[in-house]
């Protein structure tokens, strides 16, 4: 099946016992059993079956098992946020003294988990995006994971991911890929080599900013040395399903960040036009760029898709022919980049990526404001930059709208 096809009939089969065609919200904390010999082999893994929403849920493993399939992995677990994903999906497998090498270009809230993980001895090295040789240079004895995001948010870089995962490989290490401004709809990164892919899907596959939660998938294929990976151990015969298996066990059913039925069920319904919205929004992004480029020479326009981007082959090359839909604009200065904001019309200013609207950020006030200067710099993060998640409006509309909001602000006008 091709990806829309996949999206509303792969791995799904609604709900058999009514014939509802969406699986309903299980609005419950806990559930019933016939005999307490049933809760205990559930609870022992020996059955199937749910005791606590904070452990499962049928809405939510509805959810998981769509995004299983979608991202062609083994097993899903879904979390309350993004966040709350990456802190399960990295604490799964890390214990004090051990480290991570990742991609210095990542939203300002990875950067500000990494820095709390220092309490508890666990040390980030950040290089640059595809300097294998950095990576390489950074990777010792305590190297426990390799990170990156597909598409930098908002740097815009495009990792490679096939040539990263074979560095992360040669180490013995697992590449842990944020797929969230991507999504499934341009690249599957377990397809390319990576070993544990997440996505923040209070973003692109929710899609209406209704929901905020996050989702882990495993692609089931790494290889676990236990001497390497002790917490493993215990887990070693669940086989390809051992890292999920050890985080429903373990962190993910203490932590208690678990996804409620009300917003996977959202996710569900939202994920079934993930295709259909994606192709809007890259499309309307491309033009977008075009403009302007085409228009406005006096800003930097940083887009994958267009050729003076420094990632655009490995796009091409990954995303075949779509490259996302968030650009970003360089304008010469802060004051001009809120008067460009506070002109605009259609595009709402939101601290959010992949809705239906379009919407527009200063992440240097904002998403940023945590980072040090040269954490800034290395994530592409400016003083006069914009950053556009570009909605599914129509974009002759949103092209007007700019232009307005751009001539507003052109240098010589705010001079008078």
């Amino acid at each position: 099946m091709k990806f829309n096809t996949a999206l509303l009939h792969g791995d799904f089969q609604g709900e058999p016992n009514t014939g509802a065609t969406t699986t309903p919200v299980y609005q419950s904390s806990a559930f019933a059993h016939e005999s307490a010999e049933k809760l205990e082999k559930i609870f022992h893994n020996q059955a199937p079956g749910y005791s606590y929403t904070r452990i499962s849920n049928p809405t939510v493993d509805a959810f998981e098992k769509r995004v299983t399939a979608l991202e062609g992995g083994v097993a899903s677990v879904a979390c309350a946020s993004g966040m709350a994903a990456l802190y399960n999906a990295f604490c799964n497998i890390l214990r004090s003294g051990d480290e991570i090498v990742s991609s210095a270009s990542l939203y300002g809230g990875s950067i500000d988990l990494f820095r709390d993980l220092e309490a508890f001895g666990i040390t980030t090295h950040y290089v640059e995006n595809n300097d294998l040789a950095a990576f390489e240079a950074k990777t010792n004895e305590h190297t426990r994971l390799y990170f990156a995001e597909t598409i930098g948010n908002p740097r815009l870089d495009v990792t490679d991911i096939t040539a990263l995962a074979n560095l992360a490989h040669e180490h013995q290490v697992p590449l842990i890929i944020d797929n969230t401004v991507a999504t499934a709809f341009l690249v599957k990164p377990l397809s390319l080599g990576a070993d544990i892919v997440m996505n923040s899907s209070s973003k692109y596959i929710n899609g209406h900013s209704n929901s905020i939660s996050g989702i882990i998938t495993d692609s089931g294929r790494f290889k676990w040395d236990v001497e390497k990976y002790p917490g493993m151990a215990d887990f070693k015969k669940f086989g390809p399903f051992a890292y999920t298996a050890k985080l429903r066990n373990g962190l993910f059913r203490n932590t208690g960040a678990c996804l409620s039925p009300q917003n996977a069920f959202y996710n569900c319904i939202g994920l079934e036009t993930l295709g259909i919205r994606m192709e809007r929004i890259c499309d309307n992004a491309a033009e977008l760029a075009r403009f302007f480029v085409r228009e406005y020479p006096d800003v930097t326009v940083n887009y994958p898709g267009l050729e003076s981007s420094p990632w655009h082959e490995i796009a091409k090359k990954q995303f075949k022919d779509r490259f996302g839909g968030i650009l970003t604009i360089r304008t010469g200065s802060k004051k001009r980049a809120f008067e460009i904001i506070n002109a605009l019309k259609l595009p709402l200013i939101i601290s959010n990526i992949g809705d239906t609207k379009t919407l527009v950020i200063h992440p240097e006030s904002t998403l940023n404001v945590h980072s040090t200067p040269e954490e800034k710099r290395d994530a592409g993060v400016f003083d006069d930059l914009i950053r556009i998640s570009v909605g599914i409006e129509d974009v002759e509309d949103l092209i007007e709208d700019f232009r307005q909001a751009m001539d507003q602000s052109r240098p010589e006008k705010s001079k008078e």
